[in-house]
C-alpha cells in the first residue's frame, strides 16, 4: 500500500483545524451554474436509507462529531446516509467518501493549524476556494451523489431563509455553500439562487434526513448547552443561543436519538481542546447506545457493518 508523503499529511490535518474554524471566513462569492452545480434528486423508493446520521453545524466544536462516528464503529452501528450541515457537511463529507473514524482523528490531532491562518486589520480571513479545493482534493472530486454512502448537505436559501438540500451535484460547492455564515463572508450562487450557511435555517437539520425517507435518525447537536453560559456573555449572544437551541428543539421530535454533548460555552483550535470534543462526543454517544439500539430493533434494523455501503458502489 503506497504511504502519503508526511507532508502532505501535515498540510492535509491542519487544513482540517483551519476549515472547521473558519468555515464562516471563506470570503468571496462564487456561482455554480455548470451542469454538475448541486441539486436534489428523492432516492427512488428501493433506495431509501435506512439509518441516517445527521451531524450539526458548530465550527471547531464539530470535532465531537469523530467522537460519535469512533463509538458507532466500535460498536459495529452503521449508517447508509449523512446529512450534514456546516462543520457537520465538512466532516460528514470525508466520511461519507470512506475515511475511517480513526483517520478523522488522526486529521484532527496531528496539525498545526496557525500557520494556515491569515489575520488581516478585520480579524480572521480565509479563502472560499480552499474550502472547495479542499473538500474536491479530499474526496477525489466525487460528486454527491458518488460518495461511498449516500450523503446531503443542507443550506439555507437567501431570499426566505428555507432550508435546501443538495444530494446530487458538485460537493464542494454543496459544502461551500453549507458554511458560508452570513456575517463573515457573501453567499453562493447555485443555479442562480443564493445560498448561504445551513445553520441560518436548521443547526441540526433532522427533518432533512425524513425527507430523505430515512427509517432511524441519529442527530448530533454540538452547540452550546445553554446551562452553560456564562453570565458575563453579551445579551445579544444569549438572544442568539436560544434561538438556535429553539430551532433545534423544533426539529428533535423527528429524531429518534439525539446526542449533545456537552463541550462548554467557548470554542477553540488548540490540541486540548480537540482532545475534549472527541472524547466528550465519543461519551455522549457511549451513554446514547441504549436509545440507538432500541430504535434499531424498533424498526428491524440489524446491527451490521454491512448496512451503510450505497447502492451500486
Amino acid at each position: 500500500m503506497k504511504t502519503e508523503p508526511a507532508l502532505s499529511v501535515i498540510r492535509r490535518t491542519a487544513q482540517l483545524s483551519l476549515v472547521l474554524l473558519l468555515a464562516a471566513c471563506a470570503g468571496g462569492i462564487a456561482e455554480y451554474n455548470g451542469a454538475d452545480a448541486p441539486t436534489f434528486a428523492p432516492y427512488p423508493a428501493d433506495q431509501r436509507p435506512k439509518v441516517a446520521l445527521v451531524l450539526g453545524a458548530g465550527g471547531p466544536r464539530g470535532f465531537a462529531h469523530i467522537g460519535v462516528l469512533k463509538v458507532l464503529e466500535e460498536n459495529d452501528i452503521d449508517v447508509d446516509l449523512i446529512v450534514g450541515a456546516s462543520a457537520g457537511a465538512m466532516l460528514g463529507a470525508l466520511y461519507a467518501n470512506g475515511m475511517k473514524a480513526a483517520q478523522l482523528e488522526k486529521l484532527a490531532l496531528d496539525l498545526d493549524a496557525k500557520r494556515f491562518i491569515g489575520i488581516s486589520s478585520s480579524g480572521l480571513v480565509g479563502n472560499g476556494n480552499a474550502v472547495y479545493t479542499w473538500i474536491a482534493d479530499l474526496t477525489n472530486n466525487r460528486p454527491l451523489e458518488g460518495m461511498r454512502k449516500k450523503f446531503a448537505v443542507t443550506a439555507t436559501r437567501v431570499s426566505d431563509n428555507q432550508l435546501a438540500i443538495f444530494n446530487v451535484g458538485n460537493t464542494g460547492a454543496a459544502v461551500r455553500a453549507s458554511s458560508a455564515t452570513p456575517a463573515q463572508f457573501s453567499p453562493v450562487k447555485i443555479r442562480n439562487v443564493l445560498y448561504h450557511d445551513g445553520d441560518e435555517a436548521a443547526p441540526v437539520p433532522i427533518k432533512a434526513a425524513r425527507t430523505l425517507g430515512a427509517r432511524v435518525v441519529i442527530a448530533v447537536d454540538v452547540s452550546a448547552h445553554l446551562s452553560a453560559t456564562p453570565k458575563s456573555v453579551p445579551e445579544t449572544w444569549q438572544v442568539r443561543d436560544r434561538k438556535r437551541t429553539a430551532m433545534v428543539a423544533a426539529e428533535a421530535t423527528y429524531a429518534d436519538v439525539l446526542i449533545h454533548p456537552d463541550l462548554g460555552y467557548y470554542a477553540a483550535i488548540s490540541e486540548d481542546y480537540r482532545k475534549m470534543c472527541i472524547e466528550q462526543g465519543a461519551a455522549a454517544a457511549r451513554a446514547a447506545l441504549p436509545n440507538i439500539r432500541a430504535a434499531l430493533a424498533e424498526k428491524a434494523i440489524a446491527i451490521s457493518g454491512n448496512i451503510g455501503v450505497a447502492k451500486g458502489l
